[in-house]
């Protein structure tokens, strides 16, 4: 399907704060495929920031995604609690994108003065795989919410140029793998022992 918008063409939450902790209702089982589109100011496919209930098991393939902020991108925050955890991203093509892959922290956005500041997100399992991209104005930005560290996050034969602004990857507290990945990754992502079963390698 094709969907122009100015917010996420796509976006999977699952409960805000305190009140979404307490409901427990997540977000599971998803596959979002074939589409494309435009949205200058937000992302093909968001996830969050409101996931306090939970997000898992999510597939999303066959993106296509252009004059955009971002491609695909995680959104969390302090006192959302919740989790994250087994997505798939594969087979996703971008122009002109600002950050094709983005992890951010949110906007201090809540529902009232009553959240948990102790609450931290949950993220593991990312991976995120055959992935090209021209046109991009910077590499991939991936930041944890302060404090929480984000495991498991693989990257696997990507494809970024024409890099107009940053080349260098941005991480903070996010830890992984990256095979076949230009540029080349963080620091962070660059455990590339013998035990990489778990980022689709033999």
């Amino acid at each position: 399907c094709y969907i122009e918008s100015g917010d996420d063409l796509v976006a999977v939450k699952s409960g805000w704060d305190q009140y979404g902790i307490s409901v427990g209702k997540p977000s599971s089982n998803i596959i979002i495929q074939r589409v494309s589109g435009t949205t200058p100011t937000c992302s093909g496919v968001g996830f969050g920031s409101e996931m306090s209930g939970g997000i898992s098991n999510v597939l999303v393939r066959d993106l296509h995604i252009w004059n955009s902020a971002s491609a695909v991108r995680l959104k969390t925050d302090v006192g959302r609690g919740g989790y994250i955890t087994n997505i798939t991203i594969a087979n996703v093509t971008m122009e002109k994108v600002k950050v094709p892959i983005r992890f951010s922290r949110g906007s201090n956005d809540h529902s009232d003065d009553k959240y948990d500041r102790t609450a931290l997100p949950m993220i593991s399992d990312i991976h995120i795989v055959d992935i090209v991209g021209v046109d991009v104005q910077r590499a991939p930005m991936l930041e944890a919410v302060h404090g929480a560290v984000y495991e498991g996050i693989c990257f696997r034969n990507v494809s970024l140029t024409a890099i107009r602004r940053q080349i260098r990857w941005q991480c903070e507290s996010v830890y992984g793998e990256a095979h076949e990945v230009f540029p080349a990754p963080c620091e962070e992502l660059r455990n590339n022992g013998s035990s990489s079963s778990w980022c689709g390698l033999p």
